[in-house]
């Protein structure tokens, strides 16, 4: 699943819309639905998107072995 695909399922479980999910981050809905298409986001912007819907982000690297970095 991209993480465009993962912003649309925390958007509707968390019932708003993107659009007003941008402006909870401040961006307009353009800005944020081309992000969106160009999976461009930063770790600190999934932070802040996770911020605006009182959820966490966390990002981490799983070994083979199945050690977490």
């Amino acid at each position: 699943m991209t993480i465009s695909e993962q912003i649309k399922v925390l958007c509707v479980r968390s019932n708003i819309s993107v659009a007003e999910l941008a402006r909870r981050v401040g961006t307009t809905p353009q800005n944020f639905g081309g992000k969106m298409k160009r999976e461009s986001f930063t770790v600190s912007e999934l932070e802040d998107i996770a911020d605006a819907v009182n959820s966490s982000f966390e990002r981490k690297f799983v070994l083979e072995n199945g050690e977490e970095i």
